[in-house]
């Protein structure tokens, strides 16, 4: 078994109705998520699942609400002597702007992304506004896109796999560590979301599926699948990630 270790840089942050995060509930809550790009080392190639935010608001308020300090893509890979320039491979989770917008930093990578959200970035439906082509647009055309269809061994001991929960073409990433199997989760959610409160377990719901979605039942069975198939669950827009420096 591969040994990877998983290092959450914070590379942005949203501040919403925490009603975007739990379908239909928590509605007049204000909530601050952390937008992470994920640093996967312990292979030959230095690896990242989503590149965040080109400008992410580095204020006191945003760290304090999430936790964490917050770093553009260079300063967070420089913690690890890296620049984007040294990214190898760029998973995608999926192509809504604020897991994308650093691709263009990453001249050299390889950049995996499922065939249905290249066709959405190109052709948004008017109900979606993450999608911005102008993001994809420089690395699709040196072409350095991987285009995948379905589930895919990116490298041994990393596997992306579909997930149809947040977006069509949503690529949740199964990665070995020294603990199990680490999946990061292909569409927006938090940790409530996989063990909600009492009185929505109380409704005989065991999970909560994302505010923004493709189809409700279809996203409760997948992630149902997900926290099943995880030995470590780690919800795409957590909190708790931003304070630590690696997983496991």
């Amino acid at each position: 078994m591969s040994n990877y270790t998983i290092h959450p840089m914070v590379v942005g942050s949203k501040v919403f109705d925490k009603s975007m995060m739990t379908y239909q509930h928590g509605q007049g809550v204000r909530y601050t998520i952390p937008i992470y790009a994920w640093y996967i080392k312990g292979g030959d190639e230095h690896i990242l699942v989503d590149t965040g935010e080109i400008s992410p608001i580095q204020s006191e308020a945003r760290e304090q609400a999430i936790g964490g300090r917050i770093y553009t893509l260079e300063q967070g890979l420089a913690r690890f002597g890296l620049s984007p320039e040294d990214i190898d491979i760029v998973i995608h989770t999926h192509l809504h702007n604020d897991h994308c917008e650093n691709d263009y930093k990453c001249s050299r990578a390889r950049i995996y992304v499922h065939e249905k959200e290249l066709n959405r970035i190109h052709d948004p439906h008017p109900l979606d506004f993450r999608y911005l082509e102008d993001y994809i647009l420089e690395v699709e055309e040196r072409g350095q896109l991987r285009v995948m269809s379905g589930d895919t061994q990116v490298v041994p001991g990393i596997r992306c796999l579909h997930t149809p929960v947040h977006t069509d073409g949503g690529m949740s990433v199964a990665i070995d560590t020294a603990r199990g199997r680490a999946v990061i989760t292909g569409f927006c959610v938090i940790r409530e979301n996989f063990e909600p409160p009492r009185e929505i377990r109380a409704m005989e719901m065991e999970v909560i599926p994302p505010g923004t979605l493709v189809n409700a039942s279809e996203a409760y069975d997948i992630m149902l699948k997900i926290r099943e198939m995880a030995d470590i669950l780690l919800p795409l827009h957590e909190p708790a990630f931003a304070a630590l420096d690696s997983i496991p």
